[in-house]
């Protein structure tokens, strides 16, 4: 009854916020809060920049290097907001998502390659943030990792259910995740000692000491610039107030690269803060540590209680807004891709059983975190080139199909991924084995 209750409040407030938008969009409705009723699309996309995943690869980061790879989070971070702006835009332009539109314009075969990518994308994003939350759970509540993921699931599921009620209330749900992660992680920044010089310094100069630097630094790209991200971007744009003519379309896409540089930027600060709390409390005397277990516990210590408190609240509201939005994607793909649904329950049941498959293994949490990432990395070029490949044709976007220098930047973000994914699979293979440092 309180779910029902719920959904239908949901529906009355999602039809509230169309008819607002659409008065903004006519000129009827103006004032300085007129932004908030467009954004929701880059909100929930920006959460997956801010998963369990990140936690995992930034730590590592912070803690063995220092601020060196800060410049990796800054650089993909940029590609992320080019690319979630270019999702938003097919989106907006063509009304149909990017699974749609490769399901229509690729041959069959390359389809059905595309979706089962897509699909171990899903589960692997998935893997990374079911993990998150559960140990967050564990760890804040002492209780079994188990346990742990048993209550993710729960509450997972129960928040997927208000996604029937329409996008209002599932964009306000995010938001609100997303503000709790950013307010524990300002917390963060001014508890610890962070080198505001060598932070900066390590922002602007390109730096990779070694080949596990390299790894991490994927494994950092992979966590940042995340397929299912790609592909639900252009899903949420295109069910929120399709446009009706050229005036609404043009208005629609520059409140929408508005939103997506505000809640990147939000998210690219909070991944360099957590590089910055790691660098600061773990370099120098703990650089070994690699697992966010160790991370908690060494906190306590070193930055007191609060501190290992707020990096766990944090880690949980991660893992369960992650978890939403990446079985969100998962759906989206999949009838994107094939033209058919399946039922809540058994979506999320397939995207949570690797995890409880890791946990039953006994493989350590963390690094199954960061090998999720690394999978991600090479599940990106897809989604990638496919995105360029659209947004860069006047047959298809028209007068909004990409200029030369924005698909040039597009081009080389997609070849440079493709390419450090190329090295990362040589050096998993010992093939540049004398060739790299360390």
């Amino acid at each position: 009854m309180v779910i029902d209750t719920a959904r239908d409040a949901g529906e009355q407030g999602s039809d509230r916020t169309t008819e607002a938008i659409r008065d903004v969009l006519a000129g009827r409705r103006h004032g300085g809060f007129s932004f908030l009723l467009f954004a929701g699309p880059a909100v929930i996309s920006s959460i997956a920049y801010m998963d369990p995943g990140n936690f995992a690869t930034n730590i590592q980061a912070g803690a063995k290097y220092g601020y060196t790879l800060l410049w990796v989070v800054l650089g993909a971070n940029l590609v992320a907001m080019m690319f979630q702006g270019l999702s938003a835009k097919l989106g907006i332009v063509t009304n149909q998502n990017l699974a749609e539109m490769s399901r229509d314009h690729f041959p069959r075969p390359v389809v059905w390659g595309m979706w089962g990518v897509g699909e171990i994308a899903a589960m692997a994003t998935d893997l990374a943030e079911f993990l998150g939350g559960a140990i967050g759970l564990s760890l804040l509540f002492g209780i079994p990792l188990m346990a742990g993921m048993a209550i993710t699931a729960v509450i997972t599921y129960g928040i997927l259910l208000f996604e029937r009620g329409g996008f209002r209330v599932m964009e306000l749900i995010i938001g609100a995740m997303v503000a709790i992660i950013g307010v524990c992680y300002l917390i963060e920044v001014f508890i610890a000692p962070i080198d505001w010089g060598g932070a900066l310094k390590g922002m602007v100069t390109p730096s990779i000491p070694s080949a596990e630097a390299l790894t991490i630094s994927v494994g950092i790209i992979g966590a940042t610039v995340m397929p299912h991200a790609i592909y639900l971007h252009s899903g949420l744009t295109q069910a929120r107030a399709p446009a009706r003519n050229e005036r609404e379309r043009r208005a629609l896409l520059r409140w929408s690269n508005r939103e997506v540089v505000i809640a990147l930027a939000i998210a690219g600060l909070v991944n360099m803060a957590m590089v910055m709390m790691a660098s600061a409390a773990f370099h120098l005397g703990h650089s070994d540590v690699g697992e966010i277990e160790t991370a908690y516990k060494t906190l306590t210590p070193l930055l007191g209680a609060g501190a290992a408190a707020v990096f766990l609240v944090s880690l949980i509201a991660s893992g369960v807004s992650s978890s939403v939005v990446g079985t969100m994607a998962g759906q989206l793909i999949m009838q994107g891709f094939v033209g058919f649904n399946i039922p809540l329950l058994v979506r999320r049941l397939v995207t949570m059983i690797p995890a409880f498959v890791v946990v039953a293994l006994g493989v350590d949490a963390t690094n199954a975190l960061v090998l999720s990432q690394v999978v991600l990395s090479f599940a990106l070029p897809v989604p990638m080139i496919a995105l360029v490949w659209f947004t860069g044709r006047k047959d298809i976007m028209g007068r909004y199909a990409n200029g030369p220098l924005l698909q040039g930047a597009a081009v080389i973000g997609a070849v440079v991924v493709s390419l450090l994914n190329v090295v990362l699979l040589m050096q998993t293979f010992g093939l540049l084995d004398g060739w790299l440092p360390g």
